[in-house]
């Protein structure tokens, strides 16, 4: 993903712990709140559930175990634990950092041997 694209992303708070789940777009997404019989594949960016390890939606995020899915939503498939987040989660949009930024500008030691 490219720098400055904007991010959509379904947050849900689940006792102890933040689950977030990425979409495709709003549009797709608010589809599938209203007809559920729109496949998940046109909704989420990838079938991966993430953990954000209790540092609410902004925290940095990292593919939940199955042990914590466990925890949390009980014996389920990743479907349905997805279907779950979406159903009750909370829609956020944001902007993704730059990719590539400035880096080394003083070329450290390099820039007396010039």
């Amino acid at each position: 993903m490219r720098g400055g694209n904007n991010v959509h992303k379904v947050h849900l708070k689940k006792g102890e712990n933040d689950f977030i789940v990425l979409v495709e777009d709003t549009d797709s997404f608010k589809k599938w709140k209203d007809d559920s019989s729109v496949p998940l594949a046109q909704v989420v960016d990838g079938f991966t559930i993430y953990t954000t390890h209790k540092h609410g939606a902004q925290g940095v995020m990292d593919s939940a175990s199955k042990a914590i899915l466990d925890s949390s939503f009980g014996k389920c498939s990743e479907d349905e634990i997805i279907s779950t987040i979406l159903r009750e989660g909370t829609l956020q949009t944001t902007t993704s950092q730059t990719r590539f930024g400035s880096t080394n500008d003083s070329i450290g030691s390099m820039a007396n041997h010039r």
